[in-house]
């Protein structure tokens, strides 16, 4: 066995060991087994519609920059590219659904396949007044009803889009990611009638709760796919005491992938494949490659391969993913 794979496991035996040191006596139980995950696909989040747009130059703005991306990023070994859209003039997020299907065609008729992931996170947003005055809302703010929220979805028919599930408080002090129970079961419902499988965007423990009672009352189709979030201000902390508790609230048929941002990019993908998940990364959470160094899309992907494959683990591709998540690889309406 490979010196690596040997320090890796040891390491993550010993987070196990500390996260049930921190546990009552009476909730101790059996020592959680180290179940790594020896077929790993890798998400590459393209984009995002974080502030990103003129921190590097590598950070696609117009659907044919996107979609250029992803493809490098496909080459380099991602089986998933999770892509939101961006005003190709400003660099800033847009729900436009041009843009959307022209990434998606462009991605489409690549000569290199790829599942594709769309955000349908945006339309959710509030940005307040202020403490003394809250309301009205101000710029920033961008609220629409489900079916706008996914009319992208509905026409671009991608395999997988996103379903935040929960709502959050954001870095900005007057921002909150809004998702109510109400819109969730409805676009849900939305997207599983589509035959688009939803993956559910977890920022903590009580989204995973949630989450599983959208199964529970059939919004969504059991197993699940579920992308912890983890480090994103103000959600779950990226300690691994806590991606612990995360792991061990999704139920054992679901599929997960972890992420975390920044320099913590990189040990999530080591954590998440030791864990028994899958990996994103991408310039949506993380710009550079190194100490000084800004990075690419495909830069980062191949950077993950390496990491999965020192592990002892192998890097799957699109149709292995279809296969796993029972993913239907649709004609755009």
């Amino acid at each position: 066995m490979p010196d690596c794979v040997i320090l890796c496991q040891v390491f993550w035996l010993d987070c196990v060991a500390g996260f049930r040191k921190s546990l009552p006596e009476n909730k101790k139980g059996p020592p959680m087994p180290l179940s790594m995950n020896r077929e790993v696909f890798i998400t590459a989040a393209i984009t995002g519609s974080g502030a990103t747009q003129d921190r590097s130059p590598h950070v696609p703005r117009s659907p044919q920059q996107i979609a250029d991306s992803a493809i490098d990023a496909a080459k380099a070994g991602a089986a998933v590219v999770h892509c939101h859209v961006r005003d190709p003039e400003t660099g800033v997020p847009s729900r436009r659904l041009d843009l959307y299907r022209e990434v998606t065609d462009r991605i489409r008729a690549a000569e290199v396949d790829v599942v594709l992931n769309l955000t349908a996170g945006m339309g959710g947003d509030i940005v307040f007044g202020g403490v003394e005055a809250p309301l009205p809302t101000v710029a920033g703010t961008d609220m629409v009803g489900a079916t706008e929220r996914i009319a992208h979805v509905a026409q671009c028919l991608p395999e997988i889009c996103t379903l935040d599930c929960g709502t959050m408080n954001f870095a900005e002090s007057d921002y909150v990611m809004t998702n109510t129970p109400g819109m969730l079961v409805a676009m849900g419902r939305m997207m599983t009638d589509l035959g688009v499988k939803p993956e559910i965007e977890a920022f903590d423990t009580g989204h995973l709760w949630y989450a599983k009672q959208l199964v529970k009352d059939g919004v969504l189709d059991s197993p699940a796919l579920v992308q912890l979030c983890m480090g994103v201000p103000w959600g779950a902390p990226d300690d691994l005491n806590t991606f612990l508790a995360m792991v061990n609230n999704i139920p054992d048929d679901w599929t997960f992938s972890a992420f975390a941002l920044g320099r913590h990019q990189m040990p999530f993908v080591a954590a998440s494949v030791l864990a028994g998940g899958n990996v994103r990364v991408g310039l949506e959470d993380n710009l550079m490659l190194d100490r000084g160094v800004l990075a690419t899309n495909a830069q980062l992907v191949e950077r993950a391969a390496t990491i999965i494959e020192n592990l002892g683990a192998k890097v799957i591709g699109p149709a292995a993913v279809r296969a796993k998540l029972g993913l239907t690889k649709q004609v755009p309406a």
